[in-house]
């Protein structure tokens, strides 16, 4: 069975930082793209970035370029999203889901963390 179990949410203000970690099990994570995805509080699931199996390649929001940082660490099954100068509107809960960006809002997520960011 495939598990995703994300940590690291808080409530931060504007231009903190956070470090999102996404402990995973149930599924071949060394060959697994995988991916980060946000949903805001009445809005829509949105995509946030992605990461090859072997950390090769990473995309990224244009919402959070520049800012946010993902990465893996496939001998412990984990996926990192680093979260720099946040702002409000980055304001969500975060998941972390098994599959490239092209199903990354369709793919079966875990329970997320909240991330607040406020003054």
């Amino acid at each position: 069975e495939e598990k995703l179990l994300e940590s690291g949410g808080g409530l931060v203000q504007p231009g903190e930082s956070l470090r999102l970690s996404c402990l995973t099990s149930g599924f071949e994570f060394n060959w697994a793209w995988m991916s980060w995805v946000r949903q805001a509080p009445g809005k829509e699931l949105e995509w946030v970035s992605t990461i090859s199996s072997s950390a090769s390649t990473t995309h990224y929001a244009d919402s959070v370029k520049g800012r946010f940082s993902i990465s893996r660490d496939n001998p412990n099954k984990t996926l990192y999203l680093q979260l720099n100068s946040l702002k409000p509107e980055d304001t969500g809960t975060y998941y972390c889901v098994n599959a490239p960006r092209s199903r990354a809002l369709t793919a079966p997520r875990g329970q997320g963390t909240q991330v607040t960011v406020s003054s």
